[in-house]
C-alpha cells in the first residue's frame, strides 16, 4: 500500500495533543527574530508552511502583523490553531494543502516553513515544493525554511527524514533562491531529547531577462 500523506499527519492530530508532538515550541523565538529582521514590514503577506497547530500564527498577530496565511495538510491542527485563537482566526487566511500540490492565488513577500521540508524524503516532491516556492514568492522575497540538520535525527513522526547544511538545502531549491544566511538550533522535545535543526534565510533571485 502507497503512503498516504495527509493520512498520516490527520492521525497524529487525533491522536496527540499539539504540546506532545516533538516538534512543539511553547515560544517559536528563532522564527520570530529571522521573520522581523527579514526586512518586511507589518502588511507584508506572510505564509507558514505546515503551520497547523504551531503558536507563530499567535505570536505573529502580537507582533501585529496583519496579513498572515497558515497552509497545512492536517484539518485537525488547524482546528487546533483555530480554537486556541478564538475570534482572531478570523484575520488569518486557512488553507488546507499539501504543500507539493499548492496552487497558490497571490505571491508573498516571506514563506516560513519549519520541519515540513525535511520530510519530503522523494526528489520528486521535493522538485515540486521548489517550484511552489518559485510560483509564491515574489521577486526579491525571503523563505525561511527550518529543517533538521545533519546532526538531527533520521526519523520523526515514524517516518524516515532527510537531514540538511546550508549547501545542500539551496542546491534543492536551485538558482532562483539565494542563502543569505543560517543559523542551527537545539530544540528540546516535550519530553526534553535533544533535536538539531537548520534555518535557512533565503531571498528570492530576480527572474532573468
Amino acid at each position: 500500500m502507497s503512503f498516504n500523506r495527509k493520512n498520516h499527519w490527520e492521525g497524529v492530530y487525533t491522536q496527540k495533543a499539539p504540546t506532545e508532538v516533538s516538534w512543539y515550541q511553547t515560544t517559536p523565538a528563532l522564527s520570530l527574530q529571522l521573520i522581523a529582521s527579514a526586512g518586511i514590514n507589518h502588511s507584508s503577506k506572510i505564509i507558514d508552511v505546515g503551520g497547523g497547530a504551531s503558536v507563530l500564527v499567535d505570536k505573529l498577530l502580537e507582533d501585529g502583523y496583519t496579513d498572515v496565511t497558515v497552509l497545512d495538510i492536517s484539518v485537525h491542527a488547524l482546528h487546533y490553531a483555530k480554537e486556541r485563537l478564538k475570534t482572531r482566526a478570523e484575520k488569518v487566511t486557512w488553507i488546507i494543502s499539501d504543500i507539493t500540490e499548492f496552487e497558490p492565488a497571490c505571491v508573498y513577500d516571506l514563506w516560513h516553513d519549519r520541519a515540513v521540508f525535511h520530510f519530503l524524503t522523494d526528489p520528486q516532491d521535493r522538485r515540486k515544493y521548489a517550484g511552489v516556492l518559485k510560483k509564491a514568492v515574489q521577486p526579491s522575497g525571503r523563505a525561511i525554511i527550518s529543517a533538521f540538520a545533519l546532526e538531527g535525527p533520521p526519523k520523526c513522526s515514524g517516518l524516515p527524514v532527510k537531514r540538511y547544511n546550508a549547501e545542500k538545502m539551496e542546491k534543492e531549491l536551485g538558482e532562483d533562491f539565494e542563502c543569505i544566511g543560517n543559523v542551527t538550533e537545539t530544540h528540546l522535545t516535550p519530553w526534553n531529547t535533544k533535536q538539531e535543526f537548520l534555518y535557512c534565510s533565503f531571498k528570492r533571485t530576480p527572474p532573468k531577462l
